[in-house]
């Protein structure tokens, strides 16, 4: 399957066992995390693009603190239960998330890899983030020296010399590893679909953090990322229905053109986000719907996916 055929359906193992009412309702494809062997044995057998979500930078603090970055004072930044993006210093975690990708490769042939947490640290999913400049650790201090030829050595002075450089170096640094990990995927399977699951602000929101704090640019990500995936939940970051139609409208102004956008939408929203986004001009290459397992459960809701998604490929075909 190719990016030419957009995928439509839910996220989440607890929709494994309505995987025979998905094409009745519209959806041809299936997320889960990780290499999940039933969830792909499920998906060949009824006909369902698999799509593994991949985790990448992130992982329990409490159990691996030495992955937790350095903020501007020199100390571990502020988490709480929900955090993303590790130090990127921290090789040997480095090679762990390698390892796992090649053996899921070696494994299996899954449809698409959707690359998750591919980003710096910090949490978008609420109305008020706690977004922490980080990655001060010596080790990441000398990289960006390094790679810029900048002579810096404190947060403070990198910041107050050398923000912009920094903020481009970190950016770097992450699409750098989305081709390291792009590279990979295709070597072993063509044919797989690379996605990437992304920050939902634009680039100009919260003062630019989405490459400020998320080191996320559309632009350096496009050469590797087949599927860009903004995760659209309204009700958790405090935003309207219609967030997904208002993004899929602003996305041209910043996704390379000929990227398709793909959102992920949040069963918490059900119906109204998804009727709004099946409402946009250019609804998106298919959609994505984070714990949509009680939806599929109920034939009347599950209704609603199937003349959605009906609604988005008649424009797709019509484009």
């Amino acid at each position: 399957m190719s990016t030419a055929d957009p995928l439509f359906g839910p996220y989440g193992s607890s929709a494994l066992p309505y995987i025979d009412r998905f094409a009745a309702h519209g959806a041809n494809a299936f997320w889960f995390h990780g290499f999940d062997a039933a969830a792909i044995e499920a998906c060949e057998q009824h006909g369902v693009a698999a799509c593994v979500e991949f985790k990448t930078f992130r992982a329990d603090f409490d159990a691996r603190p030495e992955l937790i970055p350095i903020g501007v004072d020199g100390q571990p930044i502020r988490y709480g239960e929900l955090v993303q993006g590790v130090c990127l210093s921290q090789h040997e975690f480095l090679a762990e998330t390698e390892a796992n990708l090649l053996d899921g490769l070696r494994r299996f042939a899954p449809t698409g890899i959707w690359l998750d947490y591919l980003t710096y640290a910090g949490w978008f999913e609420t109305p008020e983030p706690d977004l922490q400049e980080s990655c001060f650790c010596p080790a990441c201090i000398a990289d960006f020296c390094a790679a810029t030829g900048i002579d810096a050595t404190t947060p403070q002075q990198i910041l107050a010399t050398a923000a912009g450089a920094w903020t481009r170096h970190k950016c770097e640094r992450v699409a750098r590893f989305a081709a390291h990990y792009a590279a990979l995927i295709k070597a072993h399977r063509p044919e797989c679909i690379v996605g990437a699951y992304m920050c939902p602000w634009t680039p100009e929101e919260y003062d630019g953090a989405l490459a400020r704090i998320f080191a996320q640019d559309y632009h350096l990500l496009a050469p590797s990322i087949d599927i860009f995936t903004p995760l659209i939940y309204a009700t958790k970051s405090g935003r309207p229905p219609t967030w997904g139609r208002d993004f899929l409208t602003q996305a041209p102004a910043f996704i390379p053109a000929g990227k398709p956008v793909q959102l992920i939408l949040d069963a918490l929203d059900f119906p109204e986000s998804l009727l709004a986004t099946a409402e946009a001009q250019q609804p998106g290459w298919g959609v994505q719907l984070f714990g949509g397992a009680h939806v599929f459960a109920d034939a009347e809701r599950a209704a609603i996916i199937a003349r959605a998604v009906e609604q988005m490929r008649g424009k797709g075909d019509a484009a």
